[in-house]
């Protein structure tokens, strides 16, 4: 039964506030660092929860009130149920340097005067980043505190109150990165990326980072490989009225797994990153009412302007005229007295290519494998909500697609999406930091070629999707690494115990139904015929899949480049074997990169 009477003035009155501990711990250790201190409300009633308590506050002195003390209840609660490590106790900035402008720098040490702990087992969780308005004064507030062996953290950083600023000027020893950051980590690369530019930043101010908010063993499990030392969440240990013990025990499974977890694939990485307006050139534009005369002039003052474009009174873009075509009508005979003085609008390409600047990578590349070719020689003109901006030239957006595409390639495969060569790399120098063995497998289609240039590349790739699809959806994918370093060539470095088993099935399913992929006549022949590499008419059998694998040992090699090269000398073996499924003997790197 709730007690609906009770106000927050009441519960402070009679101290009626009461700590829970959250566990944090350290992940390479497996043991607890230390305790958050969280603040509850008499049970039963509406004031139980901290945000219906800090909800109720009416005044600055209430708010002051409240968080001294649910600190002081914090440290004297732990110090009495015997916690160890650390202790971390929220305290805002506004409420540190209230106090600490209140009762001066020497008698500022009072308040922690209450409690027994150590003052090197206090951490202090600043919060509310947003209210600091006299950052002097929190400086000097904070190192009156540091001097006495208390720790500082930041609280929730990356909540988007929180401040990098903040971080440089006050050089915390711990941040604790918001909860947003972690969740669903284990699927979302954005936010791996984000943790890895915050370990970073974390490295050059000297700060340890805490990850909140953990609640999946996925999610424990991406922290864990990152690198991350300390962490808390609902997984690792709930808040409870004792400070724990001990991890968990799905935590500690998790910690003690020495499996190394499959990133979230980096798709796509361009998307979002490339805009039209990186390749604009500010240029001079032409009115409707504009002369060639005047043009004429232009052209030679600028003599890097491609062409120009025709505006209207509004900005709208009118029309596009090329420099090259322009100036050879205008230097035909009779044709500057018959033109000079007449709108530069009897010149102009009345469509032209026109770009947002915000358009991205895909739509740039449509226009380079659209009809219109126009752009090569014209250029383009790039716009903003519908109004001229500025030029941009052909050459330039070849280049641009050009090494945003290779640049793609290298993270994701365009044809699959799957993780491409660099990933690949990364993920086969993960496995050896972590020392536990593995199986890389390399895939290759038998007979893809003739297949290729018999049903035409469209054809081609669809079958290359094919094995994607079947290799993915026959792999674990937290810990099997599936790589498509090009063409239909496959990487597949397995910790699943059953990899065999998954590599059989694999062959087994691409084989049965890459049949629907081939005409009645090839299946009832059981082959095509098509030319060899060397031109000769041959028959060929239908496209099966072959992997071949090598296990490697720990501790066996200790770079990417030569676990690839044992992978390729697998798949050669397979394919001279002719199995669905070759394992190469374990032997030195020498031969297998001599093999």
């Amino acid at each position: 039964m709730l007690q609906p009477t009770l106000t927050l003035q009441d519960i402070l009155d009679a101290r009626l506030l009461s700590p829970v501990f959250q566990p944090i711990v350290n992940l390479s250790e497996k043991t607890i660092y230390g305790h958050e201190s969280l603040i509850r409300g008499p049970l039963n009633t509406p004031l139980h929860t901290a945000d219906m308590l800090f909800g109720a506050v009416t005044t600055d002195q209430q708010r002051i009130d409240l968080e001294l003390m649910a600190a002081r209840e914090g440290l004297d609660q732990f110090f009495k149920r015997r916690g160890k490590g650390k202790l971390f106790v929220n305290l805002s900035a506004s409420v540190l340097v209230h106090y600490f402008l209140l009762n001066g720098e020497a008698r500022f040490s009072a308040l922690l005067s209450e409690t027994r702990l150590p003052m090197s087992s206090v951490v202090i969780e600043l919060t509310e980043h947003e209210r600091i308005t006299h950052l002097v004064d929190l400086l000097r507030a904070v190192e009156a505190l540091r001097a006495l062996g208390v720790e500082f953290a930041l609280d929730d950083f990356g909540d988007g109150r929180s401040s990098l600023r903040l971080w440089s000027e006050l050089r915390p020893e711990i941040v604790k990165i918001d909860r947003y950051f972690s969740k669903d980590i284990d699927t979302q690369a954005h936010k791996l990326q984000t943790f890895k530019a915050l370990m970073h930043i974390s490295e050059v101010f000297d700060t340890r980072l805490v990850a909140e908010g953990i609640e999946t063993a996925e999610e424990l499990e991406v922290i864990r490989d990152l690198g991350v030392v300390y962490a808390q969440g609902f997984f690792i240990g709930r808040p409870a009225q004792e400070p724990h013990l001990q991890l968990s025990p799905p935590a500690i499974e998790v910690l003690r797994d020495q499996q190394v977890v499959v990133y979230p694939a980096l798709r796509q990485v361009t998307r979002g990153r490339f805009s039209a307006d990186r390749l604009m050139i500010s240029a001079p534009s032409a009115r409707s009412e504009s002369r060639n005369d005047e043009l004429v002039e232009v052209f030679q003052a600028h003599p890097a302007l491609h062409a120009m474009a025709v505006v209207g009174d509004d900005g709208v873009p009118l029309g596009l005229i090329n420099r090259r075509d322009f100036m050879d009508r205008y230097a035909h005979p009779y044709h500057k007295e018959l033109f000079g003085r007449r709108s530069c609008t009897v010149f102009m390409d009345a469509n032209p290519i026109m770009i947002d600047k915000h358009q991205g990578i895909e739509q740039l590349t449509a226009i380079l494998t659209s009809d219109n070719q126009r752009y090569l020689s014209d250029g383009f003109i790039i716009t903003d909500a519908g109004r001229y901006l500025g030029l941009g030239t052909g050459e330039q957006l070849v280049r641009a697609v050009t090494e945003v595409r290779i640049e793609a390639a290298r993270h994701a495969n365009p044809l699959t999406f799957l993780p491409g060569n660099l990933p690949i790399s990364e993920h086969i120098d993960r496995l050896l930091a972590a020392g536990g063995g593995f199986v890389a497998c390399y895939c290759d289609l038998n007979h893809f070629k003739p297949y290729n240039d018999q049903y035409g590349y469209w054809r081609g790739d669809e079958m290359i999707r094919l094995v994607a699809g079947v290799i993915s959806a026959n792999c674990d994918p937290r810990r099997d690494f599936v790589g498509h370093v090009g063409g239909d060539d496959f990487v597949v470095l397995f910790q699943s115990e059953d990899w065999r088993e998954r590599c059989e099935r694999i062959v087994h399913i691409f084989n049965e139904r890459a049949l629907g992929m081939f005409d009645a006549q090839a299946l009832s022949r059981g082959g095509i015929d098509a030319e060899d590499r060397h031109g000769n008419p041959s028959f060929f059998p239908l496209t099966t899949l072959t992997i071949g694998a090598a296990s490697i040992a720990p501790g066996a090699y200790q770079r990417a480049e030569d676990v690839a090269s044992v992978a390729a000398a697998a798949k050669r073996a397979a394919k001279h074997s002719h199995a669905g499924v070759y394992l190469m003997s374990e032997h030195p790197v020498a031969q297998a990169l001599a093999s």
